[in-house]
């Protein structure tokens, strides 16, 4: 059995419904660089602030994080608090379940429609990812 991966990241905007993505083939600290730089020339005006699960490579001491961008990094195994987890799950809800792939780029094909999709769909990510404690700390952060 040979196993194969691809891996999403992904940053969503609750104020405006903006939906930053990327995908990789392996998650180590030079992609998740590479992501945040992505995301920090995505909005150059705005001080992204993103919220982030524990892996690794969201916590490595020589991730690059670009000026206009800050973490928060989230508890141990506190998946529930991360709003990019819904994504996940309407991902997999409304793109691949029930369904049979034969392929790994055939997943990765669907998943990549899914995310163009949602990503033209700003009411649907402001939905997914407006949760009211980070709006609340949007506000707070912006007085």
């Amino acid at each position: 059995m040979v196993r194969e991966f691809r891996y999403f990241y992904a940053a969503m905007g609750p104020q405006d419904g903006t939906l930053d993505w990327m995908v990789c083939d392996s998650m180590k600290t030079e992609e998740m660089s590479r992501f945040l730089s992505q995301v920090g020339l995505a909005h150059p005006r705005h001080h992204v602030v993103m919220v982030l699960d524990g892996a690794s490579s969201h916590r490595a001491l020589a991730l690059e994080i670009p000026e206009n961008i800050s973490l928060i990094r989230l508890p141990p195994y506190s998946p529930e608090l991360n709003p990019v987890e819904i994504l996940w799950h309407e991902l997999r809800e409304k793109h691949c379940s029930n369904r049979v792939f034969e392929t790994l780029a055939a997943v990765q094909a669907a998943v990549e429609t899914g995310m163009r999709l949602l990503a033209a769909n700003t009411d649907a990510v402001t939905r997914l990812s407006a949760w009211q404690w980070i709006i609340d700390g949007i506000v707070l952060n912006a007085t």
